[in-house]
């Protein structure tokens, strides 16, 4: 866990990240978030980064909500106005906490959440999964992914090339867990609170489904909800080349809800 602190901060944001990558892609965007006063504390989750030797393995998705948790709990630790910040997989992390354990917190911000998946393992890997799932459990394939598909960034690109620490394989339980996960999301939709939510989806994803994040956007109960599709964007939003424009667009959710915090 890594903590960035910002002078005479007025709030807390908790930066989850998503599949295959780690918390180092996220220091450009801590960085701006210390700058527009708000501490971060993020981390590398189970199998990611420098967590673990099980390097693109875990053995339930619950690995993921106690880890996410611990870092709320030590952001808490500074009595402030917390939000979740929640990228891909780190949305569908912070929306499965959220719809297992009450938490206080201030809002959430989801970017481009794993709520629907379009790059899976090929037919016959999908097929033999839930017999690998029990015979071995361990076993890896190619994650299929690639910068290409992630962001229309190319200084970002050369960077992903470049990344040892971005996972190339994942285990068949990984895959099992990842969509259980994303159907128990849909499944308890209802469970989850009553916080201030902002969705912001890549409209030119091509890891998500957007139609079923607009979905689930559009089925959950929130009195205070908003959704905003970038038209041109690929899935790494906070990547993208409008990069400033998207992060002022997620400050000013925070700013405006630290203020109602605060009456």
């Amino acid at each position: 866990m890594w903590k960035w602190e910002a002078e005479a901060a007025k709030a807390v944001v908790v930066i989850v990240h998503g599949a295959m990558e780690h918390h180092g892609r996220y220091t450009a965007l801590a960085d701006m978030w210390t700058a527009a006063g708000y501490h971060v504390v993020m981390g590398d989750l189970p199998g990611h980064g420098t967590s673990s030797r099980q390097r693109g393995h875990i053995n339930s998705f619950e690995e993921y909500i106690h880890t996410v948790r611990k870092w709320i709990r030590e952001a808490g630790h500074y009595h402030l106005p917390i939000f979740l910040l929640g990228h891909s997989m780190g949305g569908l992390i912070i929306i499965r906490l959220l719809q297992e354990i009450e938490l206080r917190v201030q809002g959430i911000i989801l970017s481009s959440p794993c709520l629907g998946v379009l790059a899976e393992p090929s037919m016959p890997l999908k097929a033999a999964a839930k017999v690998l799932n029990v015979l071995a459990p361990k076993m890896k394939f190619s994650s299929r992914l690639t910068a290409e598909m992630a962001t229309r960034n190319r200084d970002i690109r050369d960077a992903m090339e470049n990344d040892s620490l971005l996972l190339q394989k994942v285990s068949v339980r990984w895959f099992i867990e990842l969509k259980k996960a994303v159907s128990i999301a849909h499944e308890r939709i209802l469970n989850f609170p009553d916080i201030p939510l902002l969705i912001m989806q890549a409209y030119e994803d091509k890891l998500v489904d957007r139609m079923q994040v607009r979905k689930w956007f559009n089925e959950v109960d929130s009195s205070d909800k908003a959704y905003k599709e970038w038209k041109e964007c690929y899935h790494e939003l906070f990547n993208e080349y409008e990069r400033e424009q998207i992060f002022t667009f997620a400050k000013a959710f925070t700013e405006v809800h630290v203020v109602k915090g605060v009456k």
